[in-house]
């Protein structure tokens, strides 16, 4: 089988996670009797070779064509909230037609009025019966989460869960005591080197599996079968081409509680999936074997450049994956 690699670079409409550009590679098999499978590896550029093995592992796992059968045909999703202000959010929730929204917090230069003056609009724009949770990507003390958890459960006329309040799996055992709040844990199980930590210490009532970080769906599959909490599957912020990847393994979970953090391919200007992949009436449909347009990935060429920046890192983290040296 025959390996291609083609970088890739998306404009974003918002910005998200201090991105304005989402970067990555599509690896493309071919296989012996001319069949092609397409896999995503678009690990962020401060990540380090171990980690980016994992998703490696995985954008393989998806052009081998791995994927188990899917036992739904569709996965409903949460509208993504960025860290914007409150009648933008209102907005967005609006014209997204889901009845879960996930509200950025804690972002650095903003203060708890406007993260609550955002959660407020969000539960206006979705009503009494949707459901609202907040992701603070691990910014609070344990006391300040206490505390800010109180004002944003108020603003939203009740939290579903906040995603990741503190920075450790320690820190949220201890905050879970002293809230009535639900606690999510994302980098505590993604970025850990033990993710079952969390279980162990009885530190969260939600995991939050990300199917890039850990590996493909298979991994993720076990980490869901031995975590023993309630899987919310969420993205990384890929294209479609990667979000296929996170709706192959939420159609594949035994159960699925509650709505996943799927529906991000809106925060991109451009894609590499023509439609992409965004939800209709709250919900993805299941994409068995993802391949991207010839002008949509025309399109998103990286310059010179980055390509080859890219097709470097990904020798180095293929020769990490494979357990080989790198020969420059």
């Amino acid at each position: 089988m025959r390996t291609t690699l083609h970088p890739w670079s998306l404009p974003m409409r918002l910005r998200f996670r201090g991105l304005t550009v989402r970067e990555g590679v599509l690896l493309r098999v071919d296989g012996p009797e001319g069949e092609t499978g397409w896999g995503e590896w678009s690990p962020f550029a401060e990540y380090g070779a171990e980690e980016a093995a994992a998703w490696l592992r995985c954008a393989r796992e998806a052009a081998a064509g791995e994927w188990p059968a899917p036992l739904r045909e569709s996965v409903p999703v949460n509208a993504t909230v960025p860290a914007i202000e409150a009648e933008r959010a209102r907005a967005l929730v609006a014209a997204s037609g889901c009845r879960t929204a996930k509200v950025k917090v804690a972002e650095p230069g903003q203060d708890l009025d406007a993260d609550a003056d955002r959660v407020a609009a969000v539960r206006d724009a979705l009503g009494p019966e949707g459901h609202v949770r907040i992701d603070a990507n691990g910014a609070w003390s344990v006391d300040d989460a206490r505390d800010a958890l109180a004002r944003l459960d108020r603003a939203a006329g009740g939290l579903e869960y906040a995603e990741q309040p503190c920075a450790t799996v320690e820190d949220l055992a201890a905050l879970r005591r002293r809230t009535s709040v639900r606690i999510a844990a994302d980098e505590s199980i993604r970025r850990a080197a033990d993710p079952y930590r969390v279980r162990d210490l009885e530190a969260a009532d939600v995991a939050v599996l990300k199917v890039q970080p850990l590996g493909g769906v298979a991994a993720c599959l076990r980490v869901a079968e031995d975590i023993g909490l309630p899987v919310v599957v969420s993205s990384a912020v890929e294209s479609s081409i990667g979000l296929a990847a996170g709706v192959a393994l939420a159609a594949a979970l035994p159960e699925l509680p509650h709505a996943c953090g799927l529906g991000t391919a809106t925060l991109l200007a451009r894609d590499l999936l023509d439609p992409a992949l965004v939800p209709v009436d709250g919900a993805l449909r299941v994409l068995p074997a993802p391949a991207p347009g010839a002008a949509a990935l025309a399109a998103a060429e990286a310059d010179p450049d980055r390509a080859t920046w890219w097709r470097a890192r990904h020798d180095e983290v293929a020769a990490v994956l494979d357990g080989r040296a790198l020969v420059r």
